[in-house]
């Protein structure tokens, strides 16, 4: 069964769609079948993707609000070898239309019902704010992954989030929970890192991934070239970092699959 995975922050610039995009081809790497769905306008996951998303037909908007056949919405020829549910300005009106109907958190979690086991993986790549997108997004995941920089106002941040998901856990999908939080843009050289880092893991325990995504020229880069940083430059640190907690994530996955098997 596929796993769904929301990647959110309700803080902008905390490296959340460079994580959607390269974790997301790191575990194409690994021969996992994977999908990113773009449910943010700015539409930055679709182009981090190879895809142009001034071009695309179709959009999270024809899977949410005109119901299309998830088959002609998906595009498969991604530069990271998954694929891919595009978004672009587009997807900003699916937040007044799904006013209009019946079960609108659900929209998304009925939409994915019937490819859910065709994937691995599944990430969606959420909008950095509280709106019905995001409702939608954590009503069809099992868990979230936080990305976050190693700084004080990341920290009360990822306090709002926790509370934002206890919220829609209780009222959506009871079953929603934290699958781990990532550091991003993180330097060893500094001080106020090395103390956030340390109060996070205090805090969180094992919810904090050992992998760290250093700060990185190549990651920067990438998406102006349309492709994630493994295929833009694959020995640079942040290709392999997010290797490593591909490798970390499928670890767990495969530990949290025996223990319910047990």
């Amino acid at each position: 069964m596929g796993k769904v995975i929301a990647v959110a922050n309700q803080k902008g610039g905390v490296g959340k769609t460079t994580t959607c995009v390269n974790l997301a081809a790191s575990l194409a790497a690994t021969k996992r079948r994977v999908l990113v769905i773009d449910l943010d306008p700015q539409g930055n996951a679709t182009m981090g993707s190879g895809i142009d998303k001034y071009q695309v037909e179709n959009t999270a908007y024809e899977l949410l609000v005109e119901e299309k056949p998830f088959a002609d919405v998906v595009i498969q020829d991604t530069t990271g070898k998954y694929d891919l549910i595009a978004g672009n300005g587009d997807v900003t009106a699916v937040e007044i239309k799904l006013m209009e109907f019946f079960a609108r958190e659900v929209r998304l979690r009925n939409a994915l019902a019937p490819i859910k086991d065709d994937y691995d993986f599944i990430f969606i790549d959420c909008p950095p704010s509280l709106n019905m997108l995001t409702v939608n997004a954590m009503s069809a995941a099992d868990s979230v992954l936080v990305p976050m920089q190693c700084e004080y106002y990341a920290l009360e941040g990822l306090t709002a989030l926790i509370d934002t998901i206890t919220k829609l856990a209780a009222m959506v999908n009871p079953g929603l929970g934290i699958e781990g939080i990532l550091r991003t843009m993180y330097d060893p050289r500094n001080r106020l890192a090395n103390d956030v880092s340390d109060q996070l893991k205090q805090h969180f325990g094992d919810k904090v991934y050992r992998t760290v995504i250093p700060r990185n020229i190549r990651l920067a880069e990438a998406p102006s070239f349309g492709a994630p940083a493994m295929y833009y430059d694959k020995s640079s640190a942040g290709a392999k970092a997010y290797l490593a907690l591909a490798g970390e994530i499928i670890r767990r996955s495969e530990q949290q699959t025996q223990a319910k098997l047990a």
